[in-house]
Protein backbone atom coordinates (compact mmCIF):
# COMPACT_ATOMS: atom_id res chain seq x y z
CA UNK A 1 0.00 0.00 0.00
CA UNK A 2 1.05 3.24 -0.91
CA UNK A 3 -0.05 6.44 0.42
CA UNK A 4 0.67 10.42 0.99
CA UNK A 5 -0.96 13.83 1.60
CA UNK A 6 0.60 17.28 0.45
CA UNK A 7 -0.37 20.87 0.32
CA UNK A 8 -0.46 22.65 -2.94
CA UNK A 9 2.69 25.19 -3.36
CA UNK A 10 1.07 27.75 -5.17
CA UNK A 11 -0.79 29.93 -3.10
CA UNK A 12 -3.46 30.87 -5.43
CA UNK A 13 -4.45 26.93 -5.26
CA UNK A 14 -3.95 27.10 -1.66
CA UNK A 15 -7.22 29.24 -1.28
CA UNK A 16 -9.95 26.95 -3.11
CA UNK A 17 -7.61 23.18 -2.41
CA UNK A 18 -6.55 21.95 1.42
CA UNK A 19 -4.25 18.79 -0.14
CA UNK A 20 -3.76 16.41 -2.53
CA UNK A 21 -3.76 13.06 -1.37
CA UNK A 22 -2.94 9.12 -3.63
CA UNK A 23 -4.34 6.13 -2.33
CA UNK A 24 -2.81 2.84 -4.20
CA UNK A 25 -3.63 -0.47 -3.03
CA UNK A 26 -2.23 -3.72 -4.16
CA UNK A 27 -3.35 -6.97 -4.87
CA UNK A 28 -1.05 -8.42 -1.96
CA UNK A 29 -2.40 -5.67 0.76
CA UNK A 30 -4.79 -7.39 3.10
CA UNK A 31 -7.12 -5.15 4.37
CA UNK A 32 -10.29 -4.54 4.93
CA UNK A 33 -12.00 -4.33 1.65
CA UNK A 34 -15.20 -2.53 2.74
CA UNK A 35 -13.80 1.06 4.75
CA UNK A 36 -16.02 3.42 5.60
CA UNK A 37 -15.92 6.95 4.82
CA UNK A 38 -16.95 9.11 7.41
CA UNK A 39 -19.31 12.46 6.79
CA UNK A 40 -17.21 15.62 5.77
CA UNK A 41 -18.50 19.26 5.19
CA UNK A 42 -15.21 18.88 2.21
CA UNK A 43 -15.76 17.89 -1.41
CA UNK A 44 -13.23 15.61 -2.95
CA UNK A 45 -12.21 15.05 -6.67
CA UNK A 46 -11.15 11.53 -7.25
CA UNK A 47 -8.90 11.00 -10.07
CA UNK A 48 -9.10 7.38 -11.02
CA UNK A 49 -8.31 5.23 -14.25
CA UNK A 50 -11.19 5.53 -16.35
CA UNK A 51 -11.90 1.82 -16.33
CA UNK A 52 -11.72 1.56 -12.57
CA UNK A 53 -15.54 1.29 -11.14
CA UNK A 54 -16.35 2.92 -7.70
CA UNK A 55 -19.34 2.36 -5.36
CA UNK A 56 -20.83 4.27 -2.43
CA UNK A 57 -23.49 2.88 -0.20
CA UNK A 58 -25.19 4.63 2.32
CA UNK A 59 -28.28 2.92 3.88
CA UNK A 60 -30.31 1.18 1.08
CA UNK A 61 -28.84 4.37 -1.37
CA UNK A 62 -26.07 2.72 -4.02
CA UNK A 63 -23.85 5.25 -5.89
CA UNK A 64 -21.83 3.93 -8.86
CA UNK A 65 -19.91 4.34 -11.55
CA UNK A 66 -16.76 4.27 -13.65
CA UNK A 67 -13.89 7.09 -13.68
CA UNK A 68 -13.03 10.16 -12.01
CA UNK A 69 -15.62 11.17 -9.66
CA UNK A 70 -17.13 14.07 -7.21
CA UNK A 71 -17.52 13.18 -3.32
CA UNK A 72 -19.68 16.47 -2.71
CA UNK A 73 -20.04 16.61 1.23
CA UNK A 74 -22.05 14.26 2.66
CA UNK A 75 -23.27 13.96 5.77
CA UNK A 76 -23.98 9.96 5.62
CA UNK A 77 -21.10 7.52 6.17
CA UNK A 78 -20.57 5.70 2.95
CA UNK A 79 -19.33 1.95 2.46
CA UNK A 80 -16.95 1.52 -0.10
CA UNK A 81 -16.04 -1.52 -2.78
CA UNK A 82 -12.46 -1.46 -2.39
CA UNK A 83 -12.28 -5.21 -2.86
CA UNK A 84 -9.86 -4.89 -6.06
CA UNK A 85 -6.49 -3.18 -6.38
CA UNK A 86 -6.63 0.64 -7.43
CA UNK A 87 -4.76 3.86 -7.24
CA UNK A 88 -6.37 7.28 -6.83
CA UNK A 89 -5.41 10.88 -6.14
CA UNK A 90 -7.78 13.01 -4.53
CA UNK A 91 -7.87 16.89 -4.59
CA UNK A 92 -9.74 17.70 -1.33
CA UNK A 93 -11.13 21.19 -1.73
CA UNK A 94 -11.44 23.54 1.35
CA UNK A 95 -15.10 23.83 2.73
CA UNK A 96 -16.99 26.31 0.85
CA UNK A 97 -14.20 26.50 -2.19
CA UNK A 98 -16.88 25.03 -4.52
CA UNK A 99 -19.60 28.00 -4.36
CA UNK A 100 -17.19 30.60 -6.22
CA UNK A 101 -16.02 28.35 -9.20
CA UNK A 102 -17.61 27.83 -12.04
CA UNK A 103 -19.19 24.21 -12.29
CA UNK A 104 -22.02 24.98 -14.78
CA UNK A 105 -24.65 22.13 -13.61
CA UNK A 106 -23.26 20.42 -11.04
CA UNK A 107 -25.28 21.95 -7.88
CA UNK A 108 -22.81 20.61 -5.16
CA UNK A 109 -25.68 18.17 -3.71
CA UNK A 110 -24.88 16.97 -0.39
CA UNK A 111 -24.01 12.88 0.21
CA UNK A 112 -24.11 12.69 -3.79
CA UNK A 113 -21.40 10.90 -5.69
CA UNK A 114 -21.10 12.43 -9.21
CA UNK A 115 -19.16 11.40 -12.56
CA UNK A 116 -16.94 14.50 -13.79
CA UNK A 117 -18.44 16.05 -16.47
CA UNK A 118 -15.89 18.10 -18.59
CA UNK A 119 -18.70 19.43 -20.62
CA UNK A 120 -20.40 21.71 -17.49
CA UNK A 121 -16.92 22.69 -15.47
CA UNK A 122 -14.36 24.53 -16.88
CA UNK A 123 -11.42 21.88 -16.64
CA UNK A 124 -9.48 19.99 -19.27
CA UNK A 125 -7.03 17.70 -17.19
CA UNK A 126 -8.80 14.56 -16.85
CA UNK A 127 -8.11 13.39 -20.05
CA UNK A 128 -4.47 13.52 -18.84
CA UNK A 129 -5.42 11.15 -15.36
CA UNK A 130 -3.10 8.18 -16.79
CA UNK A 131 -0.05 10.65 -16.38
CA UNK A 132 -1.13 11.82 -12.88
CA UNK A 133 -1.77 8.64 -11.44
CA UNK A 134 1.95 7.82 -12.68
CA UNK A 135 3.49 10.60 -11.32
CA UNK A 136 1.88 10.07 -7.89
CA UNK A 137 3.24 6.37 -7.64
CA UNK A 138 6.91 8.04 -8.86
CA UNK A 139 7.34 10.98 -6.80
CA UNK A 140 4.51 13.20 -4.33
CA UNK A 141 5.97 16.73 -5.64
CA UNK A 142 6.17 16.40 -9.43
CA UNK A 143 2.41 15.37 -8.66
CA UNK A 144 1.79 18.27 -6.44
CA UNK A 145 3.29 20.26 -9.00
CA UNK A 146 1.69 19.02 -12.12
CA UNK A 147 -2.28 19.38 -10.32
CA UNK A 148 -1.40 23.01 -9.62
CA UNK A 149 -0.46 23.59 -12.79
CA UNK A 150 -3.56 21.29 -14.17
CA UNK A 151 -5.53 23.66 -11.46
CA UNK A 152 -4.29 27.58 -11.54
CA UNK A 153 -6.40 28.26 -14.88
CA UNK A 154 -9.71 26.62 -13.38
CA UNK A 155 -9.38 27.95 -9.95
CA UNK A 156 -8.20 31.87 -11.42
CA UNK A 157 -11.75 31.66 -12.45
CA UNK A 158 -12.95 31.43 -8.56
CA UNK A 159 -14.85 34.77 -7.36
CA UNK A 160 -15.23 35.97 -3.91
CA UNK A 161 -19.24 37.72 -2.72
CA UNK A 162 -20.19 38.71 0.35
CA UNK A 163 -21.23 35.23 1.35
CA UNK A 164 -18.25 33.45 0.98
CA UNK A 165 -16.16 36.16 2.34
CA UNK A 166 -18.21 35.64 5.68
CA UNK A 167 -18.11 31.85 5.29
CA UNK A 168 -14.26 32.23 5.44
CA UNK A 169 -14.41 34.40 8.51
CA UNK A 170 -16.31 31.95 10.32
CA UNK A 171 -14.57 28.51 9.15
CA UNK A 172 -11.99 29.14 11.72
CA UNK A 173 -14.32 30.23 14.69
CA UNK A 174 -16.34 26.63 14.49
CA UNK A 175 -13.53 25.06 16.08
CA UNK A 176 -12.79 27.11 18.72
CA UNK A 177 -16.38 29.13 19.21
CA UNK A 178 -19.92 28.30 20.39
CA UNK A 179 -21.79 29.38 17.21
CA UNK A 180 -24.04 31.82 19.35
CA UNK A 181 -20.69 34.08 19.78
CA UNK A 182 -19.68 33.43 16.46
CA UNK A 183 -22.32 36.76 15.32
CA UNK A 184 -20.90 38.92 18.46
CA UNK A 185 -17.63 38.40 17.19
CA UNK A 186 -17.61 39.14 13.30
CA UNK A 187 -20.29 42.09 14.34
CA UNK A 188 -23.24 40.33 11.95
CA UNK A 189 -26.32 38.83 12.93
CA UNK A 190 -26.55 35.16 13.76
CA UNK A 191 -29.89 34.87 11.22
CA UNK A 192 -27.17 36.61 8.54
CA UNK A 193 -24.26 34.17 9.26
CA UNK A 194 -26.27 30.99 8.88
CA UNK A 195 -27.62 31.79 5.75
CA UNK A 196 -24.61 32.75 3.89
CA UNK A 197 -23.21 29.48 5.99
CA UNK A 198 -25.81 27.62 4.55
CA UNK A 199 -25.52 29.20 1.11
CA UNK A 200 -22.01 28.95 0.50
CA UNK A 201 -21.65 24.67 2.29
CA UNK A 202 -25.29 23.28 1.63
CA UNK A 203 -24.51 22.87 5.84
CA UNK A 204 -25.77 24.54 8.86
CA UNK A 205 -23.42 25.91 11.28
CA UNK A 206 -24.14 22.92 13.49
CA UNK A 207 -23.86 20.31 10.92
CA UNK A 208 -20.46 21.47 9.73
CA UNK A 209 -19.35 22.31 13.37
CA UNK A 210 -20.38 18.45 14.11
CA UNK A 211 -18.30 16.87 11.25
CA UNK A 212 -15.22 18.76 12.26
CA UNK A 213 -15.28 17.38 15.68
CA UNK A 214 -15.86 13.56 14.05
CA UNK A 215 -12.60 14.12 12.26
CA UNK A 216 -10.61 15.35 14.82
CA UNK A 217 -12.02 12.93 17.43
CA UNK A 218 -11.26 10.06 14.40
CA UNK A 219 -7.93 11.15 14.50
CA UNK A 220 -7.27 11.38 18.25
CA UNK A 221 -8.71 7.88 18.52
CA UNK A 222 -6.66 6.25 15.57
CA UNK A 223 -3.48 7.95 17.24
CA UNK A 224 -4.01 7.32 20.75
CA UNK A 225 -3.15 3.65 22.28
CA UNK A 226 -5.81 1.45 22.60
CA UNK A 227 -5.78 0.73 26.47
CA UNK A 228 -5.40 4.43 27.06
CA UNK A 229 -8.98 5.47 25.76
CA UNK A 230 -11.87 5.71 28.06
CA UNK A 231 -14.76 7.03 26.99
CA UNK A 232 -15.91 9.20 29.85
CA UNK A 233 -12.23 10.60 29.44
CA UNK A 234 -12.79 11.31 25.65
CA UNK A 235 -16.53 12.89 26.32
CA UNK A 236 -15.25 15.36 28.71
CA UNK A 237 -11.73 16.68 26.11
CA UNK A 238 -14.51 16.58 23.19
CA UNK A 239 -17.31 18.95 24.95
CA UNK A 240 -20.00 16.63 25.17
CA UNK A 241 -22.22 16.75 28.31
CA UNK A 242 -21.63 13.43 29.03
CA UNK A 243 -20.60 9.55 28.03
CA UNK A 244 -24.80 9.37 27.01
CA UNK A 245 -24.54 12.08 24.24
CA UNK A 246 -21.00 10.86 23.12
CA UNK A 247 -22.74 7.25 22.59
CA UNK A 248 -25.64 8.88 20.73
CA UNK A 249 -23.19 11.11 18.56
CA UNK A 250 -21.91 8.60 16.79
CA UNK A 251 -24.20 6.38 16.64
CA UNK A 252 -25.83 9.23 14.62
CA UNK A 253 -22.29 9.94 12.41
CA UNK A 254 -21.24 6.83 11.70
CA UNK A 255 -23.88 4.66 12.93
CA UNK A 256 -21.68 2.82 15.19
CA UNK A 257 -21.90 2.99 19.52
CA UNK A 258 -17.93 3.46 20.73
CA UNK A 259 -18.35 -0.29 21.33
CA UNK A 260 -19.23 -1.31 18.20
CA UNK A 261 -16.44 0.99 16.83
CA UNK A 262 -13.95 -0.01 19.01
CA UNK A 263 -14.21 -3.53 17.62
CA UNK A 264 -14.67 -3.08 14.08
CA UNK A 265 -12.40 0.13 13.10
CA UNK A 266 -13.23 -0.33 9.65
CA UNK A 267 -13.35 3.70 8.94
CA UNK A 268 -10.85 4.75 6.43
CA UNK A 269 -8.07 6.02 8.91
CA UNK A 270 -8.05 2.86 10.34
CA UNK A 271 -7.54 1.04 7.35
CA UNK A 272 -5.56 3.26 5.77
CA UNK A 273 -3.99 5.37 8.24
CA UNK A 274 -3.66 9.04 8.03
CA UNK A 275 -1.44 9.37 5.49
CA UNK A 276 1.85 11.83 5.65
CA UNK A 277 0.89 15.38 5.27
CA UNK A 278 3.79 17.81 4.17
Amino acid sequence: MNTWKIYPKDINIAKYVECYWFLEREASDEVNTQPRLNPDPAAHMIIIDAAQCFYYKHDFIVQKGIGSHWIYPHRKTFVMDHSKPFRMVGIKFNIAALYGLDLGRCDQSLDKIENIDLDTISLKFLPTADSILSSAVANKHIARDLLDSLLAAWLKKGQDDRHSELTRKVLPLLTTTPIPKIGELLHRSQRTIERSFLRTTHLTLKQCKSMIRLEALLDWLYKADPKDVNWSDIANQFEFSDQPHLIRYLIGSIGATPTDYAATRDLTIDVYGDFELT
